[in-house]
């Protein structure tokens, strides 16, 4: 951030006013967005007992890429609850 003495303000990179212009929203939209992807894969990270992975969500911050990918690629998906949706199922003893 650096001071504009032609427009008497304080400017971002873009030569824009992003205390009170565009920039605060994309950011906004940018934490909402990243706080709530890290939520939920903390949250299920702790509940798999992944200290790794908890510990690496919690210190890298990739704008939800990461945490994404832990939720849907790397994480134990429902294998969990099919396994214990199956074995109540009367075709299944």
């Amino acid at each position: 951030m650096m001071y504009n003495n032609f427009y008497g303000s304080w400017t971002g990179p873009f030569g824009m006013n992003w205390f009170f212009g565009m920039g605060s929203i994309v950011f906004a939209i940018l934490v909402i967005w990243s706080v709530a992807w890290k939520g939920l894969a903390l949250w299920k990270a702790a509940r798999e007992g992944s200290k790794g992975w908890f510990l690496a969500l919690l210190v890298v911050n990739t704008l939800g890429i990461l945490e994404i990918l832990y939720l849907y690629v790397f994480s134990k998906h429902s294998e969990h609850v099919h396994s214990e949706h199956n074995s109540h199922h009367p075709s299944a003893k």
